[in-house]
């Protein structure tokens, strides 16, 4: 008990300090240092961490850095005019967008998966929840995982008497808001509530807050009977379990390497032409349940031409090299479709 108390306390800062020191490890540059600077989701971090290395291995004119403070800080630093471009899981809203005098440009760069990742040591199996189960999950109505509906749907589980504590975020999160509009889409007793699609949310029942998703998959990883959601690849990176969510189709689909790709192909010829889709609930048989785009935020009119081309040159890289290391961090490959669009758009920053 002494040593499992011990490993309680202490690996949560290790997994800290590996992350910070893979996220320090790509920067090479201090925030006073770079000549483009952006700043946002945590969501999409550690991708934008690697586009920067590979692209200053290549292009050593200039250099950048990326500040993973969340999207709400991200979309606030962005509006201020303190950022070159910002990251944000959550589109701007047309208000937000009517602000920005220089002009609003959003660019889906990446996209990924949330998942409900779990712990429940004993249950060997992946662990199947409805549309309707894990709604009543987050809104504290289904408070044991031995619930009658868990059991329901995974006759093949020995599922434990265990109180399930749900795990969320407590910074202003793009990932929340992404969770929550499918919440919101998908569940009326989720609006009766009185909840609405949102950064922050008060949660009820049994919950716990940790700063940021690699937070969320530590208090994941020591908490037995928690569920949390979670960008995947954090999950992945975590080692922990992960349900298999039913779709609009009525089809459980496991959360893999592949499922976010799956998805927006699905949802391509609906692109509109701002570029700000979303996903609640897409359709399609092999479509995952919660997907979400991931937008850099540029601004359409810079002061100086020299950091127009460069942040042009930066996000161009990162929508056509960059997407070859979606995968090994979790994320989706972005559709060719979604791609061109994009780098259609790109050239309209001056």
């Amino acid at each position: 008990m002494k040593t499992r108390a011990l490993l309680t306390v202490l690996l949560p800062f290790f997994l800290a300090v590996f992350y910070c020191s893979s996220v320090l490890a790509a920067k090479d540059v201090t925030l006073a240092q770079a000549d483009i600077v952006g700043a946002g989701a945590t969501f999409p971090a550690p991708l934008y961490q690697r586009w920067i290395k590979e692209f200053s291995s290549t292009s050593p004119g200039f250099t950048l850095f990326y500040d993973a403070v969340g999207s709400g800080e991200g979309i606030k630093r962005y509006l201020a005019d303190q950022i070159d471009f910002g990251a944000s899981d959550s589109a701007l809203t047309d208000e937000q967008m009517s602000k920005v005098e220089r002009g609003a440009l959003l660019i889906p760069a990446t996209a990924g998966i949330i998942v409900l990742a779990y712990n429940l040591p004993d249950v060997k199996g992946q662990v199947r929840l409805s549309r309707e189960v894990y709604a009543d999950i987050f809104l504290g109505k289904i408070q044991q995982w031995d619930d009658p509906r868990i059991v329901a749907l995974n006759p093949g589980l020995t599922l434990p008497h265990l109180n399930i504590v749900t795990v969320s975020r407590n910074d202003s999160s793009g990932t929340t808001w992404a969770f929550t509009n499918h919440l919101n889409t998908i569940n009326a007793k989720w609006k009766e509530a009185g909840f609405a699609a949102s950064k922050k949310i008060d949660w009820p029942g049994n919950s716990m807050a940790a700063n940021y998703n690699e937070g969320v998959a530590v208090k994941i990883k020591h908490s037995w009977g928690a569920i949390g959601y979670v960008e995947y690849g954090v999950a992945k990176r975590a080692g922990l379990a992960m349900a298999s969510l039913e779709n609009k189709e009525g089809n459980f689909i496991p959360p893999s390497d592949i499922s976010g790709t799956v998805t927006l192909a699905t949802a391509a010829n609906a692109m509109p032409t701002n570029l700000r889709q979303f996903l609640p609930d897409p359709a399609g048989k092999n479509s995952y349940p919660i997907v979400t785009y991931s937008w850099l935020l540029l601004y359409k009119s810079y002061a100086d031409k020299a950091k127009a081309e460069r942040v042009r040159q930066f996000v161009k890289w990162g929508l056509v090299e960059g997407q070859n290391f979606s995968s090994q961090y979790g994320f989706a490959t972005l559709p060719k479709q979604v791609v061109t669009a994009a780098l259609q758009a790109l050239t309209t920053v001056q």
